[in-house]
């Protein structure tokens, strides 16, 4: 396949997230979903409440999924064996990580304490608190690493992964309205309508960054770079990819369709459609090594997402728990998810919630590998050093 039409492949496909959920929400509601368009989301519609057979079976889900990830070996998975360490002097921590640690102590502060006579700085707390987060990651990969992060190797991989990271989550925002709102932001007034638009593109730049941050800092850790690196050997067929395309096709349709049924299918669909188009066209993806048995990137991946997920829910949750005053937190979300919303621990997030967060941080690497082959720049974000 020639390079253009593999480009023109890839367009095609990511502009079909965009079409079939809107086709689908047309023919469901006979216009516009109940909603869509108001920025950023509010919640217009309940949801069907609790489903102890929806609940159960996702719950059988989650539980095969924490299986294969705690018990790796049940399935297939081989112990690997890695040569030991070379010691050698001891990696700082680089001036970047000192300096984030007061600005990330201070947002998380101001962020929770809302003080009545620096109240209005709560409005603009989570970018820095988010950016000083990816920084103190970056010195932590980078102390681990001999010195080698995205930061100190590949400055510009940074930079680009903001960007994909704004136009991304704008993406999921857009999708999101077509499952009724499943997250929404109640503290819609505290800044103008433009105000939102600037203040919440910035905010939408520490999505990718972070995951990919705490994805390379469970890389330097033995346990997590060899745990899922010899599994079993998947190939997969021209047919079936094919098919898995198709599939991922006919959900992106269907959510929009059955907005409560397939709610989930925001976070699963753009798997098997970019993956499976990527696989056609010849382009890497994250599933390339499992051929060869190498799990790691993948699992790597939706594990550091879950990592990272957990601060999301705990200063979100946070910023808006210990106040029943005015709300100050623009950036503060709430969770409307139908069927499963149960057993909450300090998060707006239902626990089964954060199961989610594995497919999320595939979709990211996944858009991110998108953006890269479409615009034609390097997607490589690993860095080598020396590791404990």
């Amino acid at each position: 396949m020639k390079t253009w039409k593999k480009t023109l492949f890839l367009i095609v496909t990511f502009g079909l997230i965009f079409l079939l959920p809107l086709l689908g929400s047309l023919a469901k509601w006979h216009g516009l979903p109940p909603g869509y368009g108001d920025f950023p989301a509010q919640k217009v519609e309940a949801d069907p409440g609790f489903s102890m057979l929806y609940f159960s079976l996702a719950c059988v889900v989650a539980l095969f999924i924490t299986l294969v990830l705690v018990f790796p070996r049940l399935f297939g998975f081989k112990k690997t064996a890695e040569a030991p360490r070379q010691e050698g002097s001891v990696t700082p921590f680089p001036v970047w990580f000192w300096w984030s640690l007061p600005v990330l102590a201070l947002s998380w502060f101001l962020m929770w304490a809302r003080i009545k006579l620096y109240v209005s700085l709560e409005y603009y707390t989570f970018v820095p608190l988010w950016w000083s987060f990816i920084l103190i990651l970056d010195g932590l990969v980078y102390k681990r690493n001999n010195g080698a992060s995205i930061i100190s190797r590949k400055p510009k991989v940074m930079q680009l992964l903001a960007v994909v990271s704004c136009f991304s989550w704008f993406a999921f925002e857009y999708l999101n309205f077509f499952v009724l709102e499943n997250w929404y932001y109640p503290n819609n007034e505290v800044f103008s309508n433009f105000g939102n638009v600037f203040w919440f593109s910035l905010s939408y730049t520490t999505v990718l960054p972070a995951i990919f941050e705490w994805y390379l800092l469970l890389k330097t850790f033995r346990l997590f770079r060899t745990r899922y690196s010899n599994g079993p050997k998947l190939k997969v067929s021209t047919i079936f990819l094919i098919i898995y395309y198709v599939l991922g096709l006919i959900l992106a349709f269907g959510m929009g369709y059955y907005p409560y049924l397939l709610f989930w299918v925001l976070w699963v669909a753009l798997v098997p459609m970019l993956s499976a188009a990527m696989a056609l066209a010849g382009y890497w993806t994250p599933f390339t090594p499992i051929k060869n048995g190498d799990w790691s990137k993948v699992i790597l991946i939706a594990l550091a997402t879950v990592f990272n997920g957990f601060f999301w829910e705990l200063w979100n949750f946070g910023s808006e728990w210990f106040h029943d005053d005015a709300p100050t937190n623009p950036n503060y979300w709430k969770y409307s998810v139908p069927y499963l919303d149960k057993f909450h621990i300090f998060s707006e997030m239902p626990l089964l919630g954060y199961f989610g967060y594995l497919f999320f941080g595939l979709n990211c690497w996944i858009i991110w590998l998108i953006a890269a082959y479409v615009f034609k720049f390097d997607a490589d974000i690993e860095v080598t050093g020396e590791q404990s």
